[in-house]
């Protein structure tokens, strides 16, 4: 498909995960078409990581509260449903104002499909497996190889329906100078940082499940400083703060607590700086992979294969002598398969892919 001088709009809103796992799907496609005009639709949260991206012509933020979220509260589905009706009336508006020639929906799901059909006209393509009638919408679905069964992998196939295939240059994400510039300062406010390897930690994610223990987190922690002389910088957003307090309580060490002190914008730039990531099945785990930066990965109730940090050097710890890996609960009252990793385990990982950095890299680009 010929998109030269086209207007095409990706439909992909969330999460911070997903929206990352997309970016290789629009390099590709302003790299072989470089008049298209690309738009994107993504929850307001999660535009940081797209801001600085020159491959993006518009960014169209909406605020649609999640229903999924454990902090969701009661009346999240209300709430939502009165977000989505809001969304769907300014959207056609605009839409009807600029309408675009192409919508690729990689959302896959009922809402992304009425996203997209406020774009009038336009040719709708979506993945024929979607769940939640989303492939009712589409004029094209498209198949998956179930041979790779990776969230990045799926993605290409736009890529490759579109007859532009991607290269390894385009799975990046592209950091902010600005944001840069200001992770530079604050880091600079901290003399454990000077002449030190960072370890960017991060504990947090939105299920209870993904959850290492505080107690490991925090014997990691004095491990990384005391025997790796390690910078560890524990980040997470402003919600995530007291929880990472507790793990700095309990540490030895004096570690840097990032949590709700930086953007977006800013944590991609500090996990771009950083010389290892080490943390749970999260969003800023796959933002180090697409920024070079190796990472350590404990998983549990996700699978790896589906969506661990995308491609070479690093490493997913996980207890694979468990028959419940990749249950994909959200709640559970035995959480072995995180609480069975030791902090001891992760060190080890770790400090090796620390050791395979060589000294003078360059932390930012």
């Amino acid at each position: 498909m010929d998109l030269s001088a086209k207007r095409v709009l990706i439909v992909k809103p969330s999460s911070l995960g997903d929206v990352v796992h997309t970016l290789p799907v629009v390099h590709a496609i302003k790299r072989c078409f470089p008049s298209a005009y690309v738009g994107w639709i993504v929850q307001k949260a999660f535009a940081g990581v797209l801001e600085a991206d020159p491959a993006i012509d518009e960014i169209i933020p909406i605020s649609i509260p999640s229903t999924s979220d454990p902090h969701a509260g009661r009346g999240a589905v209300p709430k939502a449903l009165a977000a989505t009706v809001a969304t769907l009336r300014q959207l056609r508006r605009r839409f009807r104002r600029r309408p675009y020639h192409v919508v690729l929906d990689l959302h896959a799901s009922f809402r992304s499909g009425l996203l997209a059909l406020a774009n009038p006209g336009g040719k709708r393509i979506g993945f024929r497996d979607a769940k939640e009638l989303n492939p009712l919408f589409q004029h094209h679905r498209l198949v998956t190889d179930p041979n790779k069964p990776h969230a990045v992998d799926k993605n290409l196939a736009f890529a490759e329906f579109l007859g532009c295939l991607v290269t390894a240059d385009d799975f990046r994400i592209v950091s902010d100078p600005g944001a840069r510039a200001r992770v530079e300062r604050f880091l600079g406010e901290h003399e454990a940082v000077s002449g030190r390897r960072i370890v960017y930690a991060n504990p947090a994610a939105r299920w209870t499940t993904k959850y290492w223990t505080v107690e490991a987190w925090a014997e990691l922690g004095d491990l990384l400083i005391s025997q790796a002389a390690a910078a560890v910088v524990f980040a997470g957003s402003a919600a995530d703060a007291r929880y990472i307090d507790q793990i700095s309580e309990r540490m030895t060490e004096r570690p840097i607590v990032a949590a709700g002190k930086l953007s977006l914008a800013e944590a991609v730039a500090l996990i771009e700086a950083a010389d290892v990531y080490v943390g749970v099945d999260s969003g800023p785990m796959h933002i180090a992979a697409f920024t070079g930066t190796p990472v350590v990965a404990l998983f549990g109730p996700t699978e790896p294969a589906k969506v661990g940090p995308y491609g070479d050097g690093h490493k997913v710890i996980r207890k694979t002598d468990l028959d419940c890996l990749g249950c994909r609960l959200r709640a559970c009252s035995n959480r072995r398969c995180l609480e069975g990793i030791t902090a001891r385990e992760v060190f080890a990982e770790t400090v090796a892919l620390l050791e395979a950095v060589p000294d003078g890299v360059e932390r930012t680009q």
